[in-house]
């Protein structure tokens, strides 16, 4: 720690992680407004890192590809940006340096961290899902990190078991997104969710028009609206909306608004799936991708379900729709059902409520500033030893 006050390097590679980081700098900063801030994020952690007097490379929009094919295809940028940032960190070793999410990256940089013996506490926030596609990678990440700062409940009790000092901060979205009612909800109005990135839309959004499609054929007093992440991403959806000639609103950066007024959903696999539990948004779970990496995929993947809600249950309260399974028959199917039916549509909505209790207790102080504290405290001990 210099003079000046302390420095903290922060790595975010998607836009779910620039929000959450930014956050966490902020709640930093509130306890100790000397803080100075650089690393890689977006335009978020930008602001609170320039308000900080420090810098931030912004690069979510290369950096957040999706898929093995993406990874690949982009491997020349990321081996770049890799080699880069650890010189970075070790001309100038921060105090700490803070991973938000982002596995494919951040795990190999904090490893990397250790090997070349750099001076600073390496500090986890919001766990990579190991626990669902490679647990063997939880020893490794033990005796690279500091500390796990992890935002779901089951996962303080198997870092732990390998030796990790882990705090449970509870999940950012708790204090951010609050129920509506069933009661209060628009119940002609089907709400759509295809995800934030290009790639997802083309995969998701032509399978969701096709169900549009006959739920219209089958309800034609039904409203359907799609959120659109960027105005690019709706330009893009309106053109496909326009090929299938299927009717219906699409607009872009309204996505929680369209879920707390939609009578049901249907939402492409990711953090959208959570903030329409958190919201109390009845719906069904949609995943497409290429198929290589549906592929590599299944080979993998060592949990039950797909969606964190039903991985939280440890059972299917949420209807998945994967790869071959998500058809538009299928999918228009489930949307019709919730539609059709209050009582369905409040027993879902109430299995989302329970669900969402076990995230942590929205009366308390907000993740970012539990977080916030355990990573201050951890600087406060004395450095972890590493071989």
């Amino acid at each position: 720690m210099t003079q000046e006050g302390r420095h903290l390097a922060i790595v975010a590679g998607e836009a779910s992680g620039d929000m959450h980081g930014a956050a966490l700098m902020h709640s930093l900063r509130e306890r100790d407004p000397a803080i100075r801030f650089t690393g890689k994020g977006g335009p978020k952690m930008g602001s609170e890192a320039v308000a900080s007097g420090g810098t931030m490379d912004n690069w979510i929009s290369e950096a957040g590809v999706l898929g093995l094919w993406d990874v690949l295809r982009h491997y020349g940028y990321f081996k770049k940006k890799f080699a880069s940032l650890l010189d970075e960190l070790s001309c100038d070793p921060p105090e700490a340096v803070i991973l938000v999410d982002y596995p494919g990256f951040n795990v190999r940089l904090a490893k990397a961290i250790r090997k070349k013996k750099i001076p600073t506490r390496v500090i986890y926030y919001i766990s990579p899902q190991v626990w669902a596609w490679n647990r063997r990678r939880i020893p490794e990440m033990a005796r690279a990190l500091d500390l796990m700062i992890c935002i779901f409940p089951f996962e303080q009790g198997i870092y732990e078991s390998s030796g990790l000092s882990t705090v449970f901060a509870g999940h950012p979205m708790l204090g951010e997104l609050h129920p509506v009612p069933v009661a209060q909800r628009d119940e002609t109005l089907l709400g759509l969710f295809p995800g934030s990135r290009e790639r997802e839309v083309r995969k998701i959004f032509p399978a969701m028009l096709g169900a549009a499609r006959l739920i219209l054929k089958s309800r034609p007093e039904i409203r359907i609206e799609a959120a659109a992440a960027t105005p690019a991403h709706a330009e893009l959806m309106r053109a496909m909306a326009s090929g299938q000639n299927v009717q219906m609103t699409i607009t872009s950066g309204n996505s929680k608004d369209l879920m707390r007024h939609a009578a049901a959903g249907l939402v492409g696999s990711g953090t959208a799936t959570l903030e329409a539990a958190c919201l109390g948004l009845p719906y069904a779970l949609v995943y497409r991708v290429a198929a290589l990496t549906y592929e590599v995929g299944i080979r993998v993947i060592r949990v039950p379900y797909l969606g964190i809600v039903n991985i939280l249950a440890n059972r299917p309260v949420v209807r998945e729709f994967i790869q071959h399974n998500a058809t538009p028959a299928a999918l228009a199917d489930e949307a019709l059902r919730l539609l059709n039916s209050t009582e369905a549509r409040e027993r879902l909505a109430a299995d989302l409520a329970s669900v969402v209790t076990l995230l942590g207790d929205r009366s308390e102080h907000p993740a970012s500033v539990r977080a916030a504290d355990a990573l201050l405290e951890c600087l406060d001990k004395p450095a972890k030893q590493v071989h």
